[in-house]
């Protein structure tokens, strides 16, 4: 068997030599780059949408300090999260004075304007002269979205702990930049139900998603192979369904506590990131069967599953009991999270136990249904009048639509296009999120030196060229695609650097994507500002894939 972790190392020193191809290849164009005064010689990701670079430099010095403005709580939270990422790098406490708004020379000042309306809720301006930095927005998350653009101006060290410039002073460029997304929703997935990931890396891999603008963490938080949600109420999903028999005898698994997820629900708002949970259902459910069989179709028994793919056991959906435990495990999930999207999967649901249940046949004849495809919807639409009924609403993939499409649903579309444009004509929302774009776990080179993965090839370059909005879309119906988003499931993928590996700099192509207008997207300027962003990428110490760019 080949030795994947060699493969990996290969590609490192693959991408080491052919960087001196990356710099003699790139010099000219470069050169160019630096003299377009249209603010893209800084390596900022996702590119903003008016940049006006001016003479001269704000001076950082020791005398430096963050002035917020007094109306907000929320502002001078955002301040706070600024002084930490300074103070962190520059090896010093950073004062913070929350005072009414005025100007004070070098000073760094956040404040919320009203008059920036036109730039909404997510929109900001940034203005860097000699004498102060400012960011302005009509919203905190506005100010936030513009100390990330800030924090890609300062020299690349300020990753590390005491890594900036050990002077006097770092000097900044005087420009001015607003800024606004394109779409509103700006998701990212993880799947630690395959495999699990510690609290630790969810903090860091949400500190990836703040850096690049994203809004939204989907969490992939059950699955066949594991449960990894504590509910109070079945203590045997976390028992049971948490852990795994592997080879040789270990017991694979683990799950967030209920503590944890307030933490990271936490650490997540102060990033301006909402975290959508994923319960899957009436498939990908086995770990659930192996806590409490009674809910299948044939009574079991199960174990929690070491394959991957796709089982016929699941849930019954002729089983009141069923419907029951489901509204109480989602009571403890929306006690949880303030999202107001509830994913629920629904994807990839065989119908051959339902076929031959009693109870499914039962429920076809007695709801007046015409076959198990509507016995689906009937199910999820079920799920989602219960949700509907506390305050939320339901995220599913693409499969949902089949049968007939439960009221206010939101489509994730992954393998059908043509399942995004039919939601969309039936007036639902939808996240486009194609296999042919948005699924990191597939192979971004040649698979003979890169680390192990599901299979399929996304290059960063295809990435780069989505397109979101379906062409077949006019501009009314277009409104219905809120965004995209890009998925890591984690079969292939056990630890924090490979998911690392896969995502990074794919997930700073798709921020691009989703952040900045079509017309400014540039293939050959994103790469060379992406080329200078590697630095910051290492002081972040981000195990990213240096190969990417030379992959087509």
């Amino acid at each position: 068997m080949v030795n994947r972790g060699l493969k990996w190392k290969n590609s490192c020193i693959i991408a080491s030599i052919i960087a001196v191809w990356v710099i003699s290849s790139f010099i000219g164009g470069f050169l160019i780059y630096k003299n377009a005064n249209d603010g893209l010689e800084y390596p900022i990701i996702p590119r903003p949408l008016h940049v006006i670079t001016n003479s001269g430099f704000f001076e950082v010095t020791s005398e430096f300090f963050i002035s917020v403005d007094n109306s907000s709580e929320k502002l001078k939270e955002t301040g706070d999260y600024l002084a930490e990422k300074l103070r962190y790098s520059m090896g010093r406490e950073i004062e913070i004075k929350t005072i009414p708004t005025t100007f004070l020379n070098g000073t760094l000042q956040l404040e919320l304007n009203l008059s920036e309306d036109k730039l909404g809720n997510e929109g900001y301006n940034l203005v860097i002269n000699e004498s102060i930095i400012l960011i302005t927005a009509q919203n905190p998350k506005g100010v936030f979205y513009g100390i990330q653009t800030l924090l890609q101006l300062f020299p690349p060290s300020i990753g590390k702990l005491n890594g900036l410039i050990k002077e006097d002073k770092i000097l900044l460029p005087c420009l001015q930049i607003r800024d606004q997304p394109r779409f509103s929703y700006r998701g990212m997935h993880l799947d630690v139900a395959r495999h699990f990931f510690p609290v630790s890396f969810i903090k860091k891999y949400l500190d990836l998603l703040a850096l690049y603008k994203y809004n939204t963490f989907h969490w992939h938080l059950t699955d066949d192979q594991g449960w990894r949600v504590e509910i109070k109420n079945y203590s045997k999903l976390t028992e049971i369904g948490a852990y795994r028999m592997e080879g040789h005898g270990n017991i694979y698994g683990g799950y967030y506590t209920q503590d944890e997820i307030r933490d990271i629900l936490e650490y997540a708002e102060k990033r301006y990131i909402t975290i959508i949970p994923e319960i899957e259902m009436p498939g990908h459910c086995m770990a659930v069967l192996a806590a409490y069989p009674e809910l299948s179709c044939t009574g079991g028994p199960y174990s929690v599953p070491t394959k991957w793919g796709i089982y016929e056991d699941v849930y019954c959906a002729g089983n009141d009991e069923v419907f029951e435990f489901l509204e109480t495990v989602l009571l403890e999930v929306i006690e949880l999270f303030p999202s107001k999207y509830i994913h629920i999967g629904g994807d990839e649901c065989p119908k051959a136990r339902w076929e031959l249940c009693p109870k499914c046949q039962a429920r076809i004849m007695n709801e007046s249904l015409q076959n198990e495809s509507e016995l689906q919807s009937y199910f999820i639409s079920q799920i989602s009048t219960f949700l509907q009924a506390h305050n939320r609403s339901i995220i599913g993939w693409n499969e949902i639509i089949e049968g007939g499409l439960a009221e206010n649903a939101t489509v994730m579309a992954w393998n059908s296009w043509d399942a995004a444009i039919a939601a969309v004509r039936l007036n639902h929302t939808v996240i486009m999120t194609p296999t042919e774009h948005c699924y990191f776990d597939y192979y971004q080179g040649d698979p003979l030196t890169e680390p192990k993965a599901i299979g399929g090839y996304i290059p960063l370059s295809k990435v780069y060229s989505f397109e979101p909005i379906p062409a077949e879309l006019n501009s009314e119906e277009a409104k219905y695609i809120l965004g995209a988003q890009g998925n890591l499931w984690t079969e292939y993928i056990e630890t924090p650097d490979h998911i690392e590996y896969m995502c990074v700099p794919r997930m700073s192509a798709l921020a691009e994507v989703l952040w900045t207008e079509q017309s400014l997207k540039s293939w050959n300027h994103f790469k060379i500002r992406l080329f200078e962003h590697f630095r910051l990428l290492d002081s972040l110490e981000v195990n990213y894939s240096r190969s990417s760019l030379f992959y087509l």
